[in-house]
């Protein structure tokens, strides 16, 4: 059911201390990595938000014991082996990771499995996936000659590739990595552009070997792995958002705490830095070699226009549709490129951004590759829609902080498949 938020103008900034929700990308790999290993894997700080419960509803069903206490989850693994044929059809959900991924564990597993999704998944490319696991030997049909949902996957042994991605896709990077370290031999995988590497930090923290040399993957294959224990950080693609609020609105002062700090993510703090934010990053003392962590801080700053392009896309992909509010309110003409990825997302994130931002006044562009925005621009109020977007509704919600006039949102309940606590956690910032 559709649902609409009247969202309200910040007149005294945001102000106070928060703690983002754990990471997306590093809670689905959890317990992915704890269904594969042997032995118990407890995951602190699991972000029970949408997308990863599609995840670990999969794994259920998969005959992987999981057992839920609030944002622990402990995965009783049994190895390869324990991952099992389902009896039903696997639902990812709205989750890209969950389909992407799981076709590269499936396509090892000796037993037939489906995997469907919702309206935005059906319009997902999956060809980027299916193709280059198909060079593993794996055996999957889908709608339009495997390009679309649902997926049907005939688990076989598995040959290993030396494979150069085409496009800079951690989630294709990483469905290749899972039939890989099924394979049988050495595979080796070229990445055009880093992007995020949680599955090979994953790999490391769950006793397995991969190595990685200026983008060239190797990765052997029928390693096993143990359960361990998995600290998860804060989301920045989250903290993302009230970064660019405290950023934005006058009389703000924010410090987030517990942040994931992993530097093929930190892309947006780069941004806020030459874009003139007045913000802070201190690493914790204690950071492991699994995944870096720290606190920033940010108040309300004068901001100047930049161009972001480049081997810097991958590291903010998520933050683009929220970086491109944080141009309007930069004085100067701020040019997005490169980030032609904007279009396969649960949106095509160009055009709802351009299409929704200009309902409230913002001076924005799309191009064929990114976004040019011109700044500084007042904001009004108006009725916008998500689309149905997580990252786009947040983007709104953020923009209407600006806007002294009422701003609705349409389809407000979009941010659930990342961030349930969003509203309420904004709100909780408000001085007004």
């Amino acid at each position: 059911m559709e649902t609409s938020r009247k969202l309200a103008f910040m007149s005294n900034g945001i102000k106070g201390k928060m703690k983002v929700p754990g990471d997306k990308s590093i809670s689905h790999r959890s317990i992915m990595f704890g269904a594969i290993a042997s032995g118990t894997t407890v995951i602190q700080n699991f972000l029970r938000a949408e997308d990863c419960i599609s995840t670990m509803t999969c794994f259920k069903q998969l005959g992987v014991e999981i057992t839920e206490e609030g944002d622990k989850v402990t995965v009783h693994g049994k190895g390869w082996e324990g991952i099992q044929e389902p009896e039903t059809i696997l639902d990812v959900g709205n989750s890209g990771t969950t389909a992407r991924l799981m076709a590269g564990i499936l396509a090892g597993r000796p037993f037939h499995s489906v995997l469907v999704g919702d309206e935005s998944i059906a319009k997902r490319p999956m060809k980027r996936v299916t193709g280059p696991l198909g060079l593993f030997g794996a055996d999957i049909a889908g709608r339009r000659n495997g390009e679309f949902t649902p997926l049907s996957i005939r688990g076989r042994k598995l040959s290993p590739v030396d494979y150069n991605l085409t496009v800079a896709s951690a989630q294709v990077k990483s469905a290749m990595i899972f039939a890989a370290l099924q394979a049988e031999g050495v595979s080796y995988i070229k990445e055009p552009l880093s992007t995020r590497n949680h599955t090979e930090t994953m790999i490391k923290k769950f006793g397995g070997n991969i190595s990685n040399e200026n983008g060239l993957i190797k990765v052997s294959g029928g390693q096993e792995f143990k359960g361990t224990e998995v600290e998860v950080p804060g989301d920045i693609s989250s903290a993302a958002f009230f970064l660019v609020a405290a950023a934005i609105v006058p009389g703000s002062s924010l410090v987030l705490s517990d942040v994931g700090l992993n530097p093929t993510r930190t892309g947006i703090i780069t941004v806020l830095e030459k874009m003139g934010a007045d913000i802070n990053v201190v690493k914790s003392e204690d950071s492991s070699d699994f995944e870096a962590r720290g606190t920033i801080s940010i108040q309300a700053s004068h901001l100047k226009a930049i161009e972001i392009g480049g081997e810097i896309i991958p590291a903010l992909i998520d933050e683009l549709p929220v970086i491109a509010l944080l141009a309007t309110q930069a004085e100067g003409r701020t040019v997005i490129k490169d980030a032609e990825e904007l279009k396969v997302k649960e949106t095509n994130r160009i055009d709802a951004v351009v299409s929704q931002l200009k309902v409230l006044g913002a001076d924005i562009e799309s191009t064929e590759d990114g976004m040019i925005i011109n700044g500084k621009t007042s904001l009004h109020g108006g009725t916008v829609d998500s689309l149905g977007d997580h990252r786009i509704g947040m983007t709104l919600a953020v923009a209407a902080l600006l806007s002294k006039e009422e701003v609705t949102l349409k389809n407000a309940d979009a941010v659930n498949i990342s961030f349930p606590s969003f509203y309420s956690d904004l709100a909780s910032l408000s001085t007004t």
